[in-house]
């Protein structure tokens, strides 16, 4: 398990040629994106820090030199939000295209890309940072670009805090250590080139919501009062758990006549202190009962499963 905080690092990625990973890459003592992360964090601190400088300032100190390398076409879970919940890793799809120039080699094992996502702050110290476990498989489509698939992984429990549900940016990086010791403290960065792009987009992280629903008495008369409950929660990434949403939140009651496969809106309520949902209806015929919910910017949407009721 890798140890992720707040700005906890940057991720390194694979350099691949065709449809084969070089060797050195593929071996198991190749450096993983957690053993990177704090140099490559360095290496773009240590840029930006040239940017501030000024160029005569930059090369007394020392400065990495500019990889050429860009992103292009990136989509992160295809462009839809990212919906994550209490505890389980999820694991999101990443596709982008990379162009170079025809002196980096994308087979040079020392060479580290990928795209992550970032909030709050800039890119050199962002509030936050989320990448993949592992490093992009990509295709060369010519001499000087590859199309690249990756994830991102995130863990809710490590990684996040309620404040994380809002907008994210897409950013990305190359770096080329050219020999220099990724985890060495004395890098001369004059040998290491760097690249990176943090205006690639964005995307939305969302908190999970469930809905239960229960309709009883079950069985019950024709023209019978039901009476529907249910309770509308969210991840609570704070804690660690799920807590119900504030009152005043929309929820629609929806109903499925059995041997059926459409739900029709029956009627909009609002949810009381906690998530608490009651509402009640009049049984008509045999069918299904369930809760749906539109979601808000920070929370995802949700359905309950049907609850049948026996209608005498």
């Amino acid at each position: 398990m890798r140890i992720r905080a707040t700005v906890a690092a940057v991720s390194g990625a694979l350099a691949l040629s065709a449809l084969v990973v070089p060797a050195a890459q593929a071996d198991s003592t190749s450096y993983s994106p957690d053993d990177i992360a704090r140099s490559v964090q360095s290496v773009r601190q240590a840029a930006a820090a040239e940017s501030a400088r000024g160029s005569f300032a930059a090369a007394e100190a020392g400065a990495p030199y500019a990889l050429d390398f860009t992103f292009s076409n990136v989509k992160v879970n295809s462009g839809k939000p990212i919906v994550v919940g209490t505890t389980a890793m999820k694991s999101v799809p990443v596709t982008y295209t990379v162009t170079h120039g025809a002196d980096v080699d994308l087979t040079d094992p020392e060479l580290f890309f990928d795209v992550e996502i970032w909030r709050g702050g800039d890119y050199a110290s962002p509030t936050n940072l989320l990448y993949g476990d592992d490093w992009p498989a990509c295709t060369a489509t010519s001499g000087t670009t590859a199309s690249c698939k990756a994830t991102i992984d995130i863990y809710p429990d490590l990684e996040l805090t309620n404040a994380d549900a809002t907008s994210w940016k897409i950013g990305g990086y190359a770096v080329d250590f050219n020999g220099e010791d990724p985890l060495a403290d004395d890098a001369n960065w004059d040998n290491i080139g760097y690249a990176e792009q943090d205006n690639m987009g964005t995307t939305r992280l969302q908190r999970l919501s469930k809905l239960t629903v229960n309709a009883a008495p079950e069985p019950v008369k024709k023209g019978a009062t039901l009476t529907v409950t249910g309770k509308l929660s969210r991840a609570n990434w704070d804690t660690g758990s799920y807590a119900g949403l504030p009152s005043g939140q929309s929820v629609t009651l929806q109903f499925r006549k059995a041997g059926t496969s459409t739900y029709t809106n029956v009627k909009g309520i609002k949810t009381a202190s906690g998530g608490a949902l009651k509402t009640t209806v009049k049984a008509s015929v045999d069918g299904y009962h369930r809760f749906s919910y539109a979601g808000i910017t920070n929370t995802a949407a949700s359905t309950a499963t049907g609850d049948f009721v026996d209608v005498k």
